[in-house]
C-alpha cells in the first residue's frame, strides 16, 4: 500500500455527488454552491452515454477554490492508460490536492456495448493501476502485459509528489479488493455502503496494508427532512437494484442479509422490493431522516472506516436536496 497522502489525516470528510440528471448547464452552479455549504468534496460519474469524467472534473476544478473533486469512476477497458495518465497528470498539476481518481472494469453490459470488456477484469486493473501509478510518478511505464501496453512512455510534466492523486478501486468482492490493497490508495464503495458493508470491505484489504491510511469512499443514497417517514420514502428508489445477485457482496455482511433476499423474491418487481422495505433496513442502507439521524448515519459509516462519506441526492429538486442535506454538516 502506498504511503499516506498529505491530506489523509482528514479521516472524517463529507461529500456530495453530482447528480446524474442535473442538466449540464446546472453543474457549475451546484458544485459552487456545493462548496459554499461546506462539503468537503464533489463527484462526478462516468455513466456510458451521460457526462464524461475527465470533463466533469475539469470544469468544476476550474469553477471551484477549495473542493476536492473526485472521478468516480473511470473504467480502465475505455481508456487507455497513457492518455489516462496525462488528463489525471494535467488536472492535479493545475489544481494540486484537489483531485481523487476512481478507477474500475465498468459495467459489464455497459463495456460489452462499447467493446471494451476483457476475459479477465481484474488483471487488466492489475496492470492499469501498476501502469498508471508509475506514469504519474514521472517513470517509465512498464514492458506490456496481457491488456496494457505502455512500455517506455514518460510524462514530461507528472504532478509531483506534492499533487499526487490518489487511486481508488471501484470494486466488489474480497479478491478483487484485496487486489486493491495491494496496487491502490483504497476503495470506492457504490451504493449503498452500509457500516457492515464498510468494515468487511476493509477486512479484505487490510491484510495487504502495509502503511498509511487507505482510502475509503462510500455512496450512498441520501435525503433530509424534518420529517423521518419523507426523507426514507425519497430514498426508497435508490435501493431498487439491492438483493439482485449482483449486489451480494454488499448483502452478505448485513445482520439481516436472509430476510432481504427472502423479501426479494417474494416480491414482483423491483419497485415493489423497495417500496415495501422495512423502515429499519432503509435506515441502514441510505443516510437519511431528520438531520439528526443523517448525521448519525454518517458518523456511523465513518466509525466502520470510511474516511469520505458521499451523499447521494434523492428528492425533488437537484439544488433543494443539496441545502438539505447541508443540514447533516453542522449539529
Amino acid at each position: 500500500m502506498p504511503g499516506p497522502h498529505a491530506w489523509s489525516a482528514r479521516a472524517r470528510r463529507v461529500g456530495v455527488l453530482l447528480p446524474l440528471d442535473l442538466p449540464a448547464r446546472e453543474v457549475l452552479s451546484y458544485a459552487r454552491r456545493a462548496e459554499e455549504l461546506g462539503f468537503d468534496q464533489l463527484w462526478v460519474v462516468e455513466d456510458l452515454g451521460r457526462r464524461g469524467g475527465i470533463a466533469q472534473a475539469a470544469s468544476v476544478l476550474a469553477g471551484t477554490e477549495t473542493i476536492t473533486v473526485g472521478i468516480g469512476i473511470l473504467p480502465a477497458g475505455a481508456r487507455n492508460v497513457c492518455f489516462a495518465a496525462m488528463e489525471l497528470a494535467t488536472l492535479a498539476r493545475l489544481h494540486p490536492g484537489r483531485l481523487i481518481a476512481g478507477i474500475g472494469h465498468g459495467m459489464p453490459d455497459w463495456m460489452r456495448q462499447a467493446g471494451a470488456w476483457p476475459d479477465s477484469p481484474l488483471t487488466l486493473l492489475e496492470e492499469y493501476t501498476t501502469a498508471l501509478r508509475l506514469l504519474l510518478r514521472g517513470k517509465p511505464g512498464p514492458a506490456g502485459g496481457r491488456y496494457v501496453h505502455c512500455e517506455g512512455v514518460v510524462l514530461t510534466e507528472p504532478p509531483g509528489p506534492e499533487a499526487l492523486p490518489p487511486i481508488v478501486w471501484g470494486v466488489r468482492g474480497p479478491r478483487s479488493q484485496q487486489t486493491a490493497g495491494e496496487v491502490a490508495d483504497g476503495l470506492l464503495l457504490a451504493e449503498p455502503a452500509a457500516p457492515a458493508y464498510i468494515t468487511a470491505s476493509l477486512n479484505h484489504l487490510n491484510p495487504q496494508a502495509a502503511t498509511g491510511t487507505p482510502e475509503i469512499v462510500t455512496y450512498d443514497a441520501a435525503a433530509v427532512d424534518d420529517d423521518e417517514e419523507t426523507a426514507l420514502a425519497r430514498v426508497r428508489a435508490g435501493l431498487e437494484a439491492i438483493g439482485e445477485p449482483g449486489w451480494a457482496a454488499h448483502i452478505d455482511p448485513l445482520p439481516f442479509a436472509a430476510e432481504l433476499r427472502a423479501h426479494r423474491a417474494a416480491c414482483r418487481d423491483a419497485r415493489e422490493f423497495a417500496r415495501t422495505l422495512p423502515a429499519a433496513w432503509v435506515r441502514e442502507l441510505s443516510i437519511a431522516g431528520t438531520p439528526g439521524q443523517a448525521r448519525a448515519a454518517i458518523t456511523a459509516r465513518h466509525t466502520a472506516g470510511a474516511t469520505s462519506v458521499i451523499l447521494s441526492p434523492a428528492g425533488p429538486g437537484a439544488h433543494t436536496s443539496l441545502d438539505s442535506l447541508a443540514r447533516t454538516l453542522t449539529p
